[in-house]
């Protein structure tokens, strides 16, 4: 009896035990974990219901719990108005700027990992048209055109940014290239400009797509930016330029190639060419340098084949009356003086966009006199940046012999660089 007794009762303790494994894994059973789930959380700006938002309005989105899958931003009429992502994810940016005096509502939805969803919806109207002043901006990229390796992408800024607001106003300058090759942006220290590279030159056939999304964006206090500007263009073959001030030589590289050595004459002591690393601002097939305003005494003459190099005033050009000196005598105001044939020579081989070096003259090249953001090297220009830089981003060479040796490959050190004729 006994007996029988306690195997009754084992029987009942292993019949119950599947039980209760069955019961501590009911959660693995399809649709208990996802009732359990918690929702993600999600927060969007401009906040319900705000009023005299910026037309820069970006849709910010902060997710806790899963990510950001559906945006869609309306206008009062119905209309649906395109945005794309940051990299970050932190907002969507209307590809356009929304429009004075409008309202706008954005629908953003996040899934959590376990399928749950949160949307929220907020509406908002933006400010009317401002009579504060704008800042002026110029992008130094025009659509469709073809550039040099070395092209960087500049905005110049009058009045200049102040140090406070170019935070702000680097957020809302972008820039894609295809294939990527991620870059920064660096501050010219008078805030009169900014430039954007890459630690490497571009690669040939690279795609580069630039907006400047500036409109109605508050700058400061008392400015609003100008006009949203945007262009695509290509980069082509790799051209540059090393010009000797000890030999009064011009070598011309194409892909690492030597095509021509020529005779030059740069400016003499009293005006003397900058040595550095600039880029091919310009091209004219015939233009007029007119200096009468300059304290050191000014000149007006017409010149062929020019191609700018600073915002000061030196030039590549055709300089017919110097010929005899070319070679090796000083004589032009700034400028680097070649012979008629070379000049004309040049203007079919060189893009703007092409680096231009020039070693072993008096002085240095001012940052900001041209486009310089080659003038200097990736560490220094980085600290010129806004915002912050990916501490992964750096030249894939540390040192090349010459900028036309290895195509996207990174800028020699950078020689200490100055106006003419």
């Amino acid at each position: 009896m006994e007996l029988r007794r306690r195997l009754r009762l084992l029987s009942v303790t292993v019949a119950a035990t599947p039980l209760v494994l069955v019961g501590c894994t009911a959660d693995h059973l399809p649709g208990v974990r996802q009732a359990n789930a918690a929702p993600p959380q999600l927060t969007v700006t401009p906040g319900d219901r705000s009023r005299d938002v910026p037309i820069s309005a970006e849709v910010g989105t902060a997710v806790t719990g899963g990510k950001i899958t559906a945006v869609r931003l309306t206008d009062d009429k119905g209309a649906q108005v395109p945005a794309e992502p940051r990299e970050d994810g932190s907002s969507w940016v209307p590809t356009r700027p929304l429009q004075n005096s409008r309202t706008y509502t954005a629908e953003v939805t996040a899934t959590g990992d376990r399928g749950r969803t949160t949307t929220r919806k907020t509406t908002f109207t933006t400010m009317a048209r401002s009579d504060k002043p704008t800042i002026t901006s110029v992008l130094n990229v025009d659509g469709n055109q073809t550039y040099g390796t070395a092209m960087p992408v500049v905005v110049t800024f009058d009045p200049p940014i102040p140090k406070e607001a170019r935070a702000d106003v680097q957020r809302r300058l972008f820039v894609k290239t295809d294939p990527p090759q991620p870059g920064t942006w660096s501050w010219v220290a008078d805030g009169k400009q900014v430039e954007y590279r890459a630690p490497d030159f571009w690669k040939p056939g690279t795609r580069i797509s630039v907006r400047s999304a500036l409109e109605g964006l508050p700058i400061g206090k008392d400015a609003f930016g100008d006009v949203d500007r945007a262009a695509s263009a290509k980069v082509g073959r790799q051209v540059s330029l090393d010009i000797d001030n000890a030999t009064k030589q011009m070598s011309v590289y194409r892909d690492g190639k030597l095509l021509r050595k020529i005779p030059v004459s740069l400016g003499k002591p009293s005006t003397p060419t900058s040595s550095g690393s600039m880029v091919i601002m310009q091209k004219f097939e015939y233009t007029t340098f007119d200096t009468r305003g300059d304290p050191m005494g000014g000149y007006v003459v017409d010149v062929e084949d020019a191609q700018r190099l600073t915002n000061g005033g030196e030039f590549i050009h055709a300089a017919p009356w110097s010929e005899g000196d070319q070679g090796n005598t000083n004589v032009s105001h700034g400028c680097t003086n070649v012979s008629n044939a070379n000049a004309d020579w040049l203007m079919g081989i060189t893009q703007v966009g092409d680096l231009v070096t020039v070693k072993g003259t008096e002085v240095t090249l001012d940052q900001g006199n041209g486009w310089t953001a080659w003038n200097v090297g990736w560490d220094e220009f980085a600290k010129g940046s806004a915002l912050p830089v990916p501490a992964g981003l750096k030249p894939t060479v540390t040192a090349t012999p010459h900028p036309g040796v290895e195509a996207g490959g990174s800028a020699p050190a950078p020689a200490r660089s100055r106006s003419g004729g």
